[in-house]
């Protein structure tokens, strides 16, 4: 059936209503008014260059950006509860969790104290916590008291030197190369105990997949927003050691080692009880 002119008039007036809602509410507050008014006036007129216009990459670096921030929020929930859950902080190195808040907790004071967007950093400051309680959880069930003491002292006195006027900007930004450092050496830990393990244990499959998703997307809107040599390499060199997490979590799986251990154990304890069953 044809459509009518008031018909399409009603549709024209329904596509104006939801452009403003998307302007308004949506985009404006995420690119500004003027980058949002083109996006809006490209998308509902069909117009395929919007996709080039740096309007437009801009949107999808801040939605990705809140995305992350968002995911960084939870990432490490999986982590907690599994810990929890098992009782067992079983093949997850507290020396690599250590290294890793160290260098969370540097490079959250390094863009608050730049002004850095934070879309293009929140997550840190929601895994830095959860990064805390993960630590604590490690001490705790391994039963090292002094160490769970020692780690909190530490990172509540880094904190307020790191946000205080007791360290001047030019060291801040050495304190950022050498949280590349940090954080590229906190994963080796926790890589060698996998490889040595023949398992990842009790490190949660989905906390590493969306660390290595999240730090892969990091490089995009580092690119687009901040333009930050220290912050890129950063996230760079996240990526691929997320990735060779990712990779070990894929292929070894958790438990794994400590099943053929188990069953090893079983073998030569049913050996040993044959042999002595066949002397007597």
């Amino acid at each position: 059936m044809a459509l009518t002119g008031n018909k399409f008039t009603d549709l024209g007036e329904i596509a104006q209503v939801y452009a403003g809602v998307l302007d308004t509410f949506l985009i404006a507050p995420l690119v500004g008014p003027q980058c949002s008014k083109r996006i809006v006036t490209g998308v509902f007129t069909l117009d395929a260059g919007v996709v080039r216009d740096s309007c437009f990459s801009l949107l999808v670096s801040k939605g990705l950006g809140l995305g992350i921030v968002v995911g960084g929020s939870i990432v490490k929930v999986p982590q907690i509860l599994k810990i929890f859950n098992s009782g067992s902080a079983r093949g997850i190195s507290l020396v690599s969790y250590v290294l890793e808040t160290l260098a969370y907790v540097i490079t959250l004071s390094y863009n608050l104290r730049r002004d850095n967007p934070f879309s293009t950093y929140g997550e840190v400051a929601f895994i830095t916590l959860q990064n805390v309680i993960i630590l604590l959880m490690l001490t705790f069930y391994s039963k090292k008291y002094v160490s769970l003491i020692g780690v909190t002292a530490f990172f509540a006195a880094a904190t307020y030197a790191l946000n205080s006027d007791l360290l001047p900007d030019s060291l801040l930004v050495s304190l950022q190369w050498a949280a590349i450092v940090i954080s590229t050496v906190s994963k080796l830990p926790q890589i060698y105990t996998n490889f040595a393990n023949g398992d990842t244990g009790a490190l949660s499959a989905v906390t590493v997949a969306l660390q290595f998703v999240g730090s892969a997307a990091r490089i995009f809107t580092t690119l687009r927003e901040v333009k930050d040599q220290v912050i890129l390499v950063s996230f760079i060199m996240a990526t691929a050691l997320n990735g060779i997490l990712f990779g070990q979590v894929l292929f070894l799986g958790g438990g794994k080692g400590a099943a053929k251990k188990k069953g090893s154990a079983a073998k030569n304890a049913a050996k040993k009880a044959k042999s002595a069953s066949k002397k007597d």
